[in-house]
């Protein structure tokens, strides 16, 4: 058996594989693109809601968690769409499931901006 790559050698690699990850991403999901949008409008806006750092960190958290869900399912979708592009139930509950992940963190996300916005503007 062949020894992997270690130290700087496979974290150069890693990072070369997320940042080859994350481009594909943007280039095929439009949720994707949204959802960036989203974060670089809604990042520099939590410097002036939070009124601590433990707020801005309940803020910012989210839309990191966001984008991070967004990417596993984007990689759902395309594992299931390798498999082939026939209707199988199986293939719909695990687009489905991803796409149900990804709506709770849009609302877990919204939630922590209501509710910090909220007590800090009210």
């Amino acid at each position: 058996m062949k020894p992997g790559k270690t130290g700087l050698s496979r974290l150069s690699d890693a990072t070369r594989y997320s940042i080859k990850g994350i481009r594909a991403c943007w280039r095929n999901e439009a949720a994707f693109r949204q959802e960036v949008l989203l974060v670089l409008v809604l990042l520099p806006l939590s410097l002036p809601v939070a009124k601590s750092i433990e707020q801005w960190l309940l803020l910012v958290t989210p839309l990191f968690l966001l984008l991070i869900v967004e990417l596993l399912n984007s990689a759902v979708e395309n594992v299931v769409d390798r498999i082939g592009h026939e209707l199988h139930e199986l293939s719909g509950l695990a687009k489905d499931m991803g796409s149900a992940a990804v709506l709770i963190c849009l609302l877990l996300t919204g939630t922590s901006w209501i509710a910090i916005g909220w007590k800090n503007f009210a």
